[in-house]
């Protein structure tokens, strides 16, 4: 019953905003052969993010092997927590004082890009902006009244939602434009989509991790059926050459 609430607070939310088609989407670019890109996600996913989240259902082993990462440089660089190379991905934040800290426990990543979407996380990782009334300082246009810190400000800076006035029928009026950084992120603005998008890389890869061996099998599969369907016809109209 916890662990459905905290899926509550955490998602439900998101998802209506996401499903009233309100927030506009960014494309993510998402190539899942690239193995540099994946190690980088791998890497800002382990510093940034898994002090508060984990992935339990996925194991370090697994991750390293599968993104050309040796047992040792991934101890050395990516394992944080003390766990063996064999564990599962888990938080540092012990549940308890992270559902105090937050309200309820940040939900685990491991299948986030299949529930949400890639396009989803690429935007609201990008859609942090300053609001001071909100308990962390931010709030989020693709996740209103967010229950998070922007723990990527470091790299990105502080964001600010920006606007441009224009005239309508003679008076001033304020459309806003989308959000800029005040440029003293470590990262440019270019970078940090890059950074972003590595993350949701890495992220995309951890919800399915046998995806492009399924994909490659598949088409294996498809060849094979065309082929069988062939001799399938040519038998078909031998046996009823006959009765036609």
């Amino acid at each position: 019953m916890k662990k459905m609430m905290c899926f509550l607070v955490f998602f439900l939310p998101g998802l209506a905003v996401a499903a009233g088609g309100s927030v506009h989407l960014d494309k993510a670019p998402i190539d899942l052969t690239d193995k540099a890109s994946l190690q980088r996600g791998a890497q800002l996913f382990m510093n940034y993010c898994l002090g508060c989240h984990s992935m339990k259902y996925q194991r370090y082993q697994r991750s390293f092997q599968d993104l050309g990462i040796s047992d040792e440089l991934g101890e050395k660089y990516l394992q944080f927590t003390g766990e063996k190379v064999s564990d599962y991905i888990t938080r540092a934040m012990p549940e308890e004082a992270a559902a105090g800290w937050f309200g309820a426990a940040p939900p685990d990543l491991t299948l986030v890009a299949r529930v949400r979407g890639e396009d989803w996380i690429y935007t609201y990782l990008r859609s942090f902006y300053v609001d001071e009334s909100r308990p962390f300082g931010v709030n989020n246009t693709v996740f209103p009244e967010v229950g998070m810190p922007h723990v990527l400000q470091p790299l990105q800076g502080t964001p600010t939602r920006t606007y441009e006035e224009h005239m309508v029928d003679g008076e001033k009026v304020k459309r806003y434009v989308g959000i800029k950084s005040d440029g003293t992120g470590a990262l440019s603005p270019g970078e940090y989509d890059q950074a972003v998008a590595d993350i949701v890389n890495f992220l995309e890869y951890t919800g399915e991790p046998a995806k492009l061996e399924s994909h490659k099998i598949g088409k294996w599969v498809l060849a094979f059926i065309a082929v069988l369907f062939v001799f399938v016809y040519l038998l078909k109209k031998e046996y009823w050459r006959e009765v036609h």
